[in-house]
């Protein structure tokens, strides 16, 4: 049998034929195993008088008796005989199974050396052989699978970058809502409140600053007042950077920091 013989046989069949011939030749030694176990037992179970053997002659009484095992001779001789028995059945099987071996392998599981190329297998159906050279090969299969391991670790990164920006964003409104003067419904809405906290200092009120009043007549020009209220305002900016400190360090570090 030729190795691609072989490798076929053992494709369709899911194991190798010379496992099938292993199985049957273990499953007859051990038959033949407990076949001896039973005739020993067998043996031993019948009285040594029936087995031909005579009585023992007692030295003190002078009677003649028999006991069911305790006969040395026939003890030592069913334990030979049992002996002899599995050897003999061992050596005709090896000898027998050694044939059946060569008969089957030659004769029943084998296919011709010339078929063997032309043979297609039932699992084979559909596929066209040769594959094409567009079919996907296990390199680039996968160099893909990095690709989509890759692009779900950066996908969880970014996720996880704007969920720390959402808190610090949310943390940074709070702060800024906290520093505002109380206002009116109507002035509430107005996107400007989220500043008056700058105005809201004596500074502011001597320069007449307002964020939603216009300046008048009376007060400096727009570049002089900014310039003034800017470094008016230092101060304040300062004392309000040092009280936003504290809660940045207690917003969700970045993955990797």
């Amino acid at each position: 049998m030729t190795q691609q013989v072989e490798a076929l046989l053992t494709e369709h069949f899911r194991y190798t034929p010379l496992s099938l011939i292993d199985d049957i030749i273990n499953t007859v030694n051990t038959i033949i195993y407990r076949a001896i176990e039973a005739i020993e037992i067998g043996l031993f179970s019948i009285p040594p008088q029936q087995l031909g053997y005579s009585p023992e002659k007692d030295a003190t009484s002078g009677d003649t008796s028999m006991g069911d095992t305790d006969h040395p001779d026939a003890k030592a001789e069913i334990e030979n005989g049992v002996h002899q028995l599995e050897t003999l059945l061992e050596a005709t099987v090896d000898k027998t199974f050694d044939k059946f071996e060569i008969y089957t392998l030659r004769n029943i599981l084998t296919v011709p050396d010339e078929l063997a190329p032309w043979m297609r297998l039932g699992h084979y159906e559909g596929l066209t052989l040769p594959l094409p050279t567009t079919s996907p090969t296990p390199e680039t299969i996968l160099a893909l699978r990095r690709k989509v391991h890759e692009t779900r670790k950066l996908n969880l990164a970014l996720r996880n970058t704007h969920a720390n920006n959402a808190a610090t964003i949310s943390q940074l409104r709070t702060f800024l809502s906290s520093a505002t003067l109380p206002s009116s419904d109507t002035s509430s809405t107005d996107p400007s409140t989220s500043l008056g906290f700058l105005t809201s200092h004596p500074p502011a009120t001597t320069l007449g600053l307002s964020l939603t009043q216009p300046q008048t007549e009376s007060t400096k020009g727009p570049l002089s007042t900014q310039t003034q209220f800017f470094i008016s305002q230092l101060p304040a900016l300062r004392q309000a950077l040092e009280e936003l400190k504290p809660r940045l360090k207690t917003l969700p570090e970045k993955i990797g920091d």
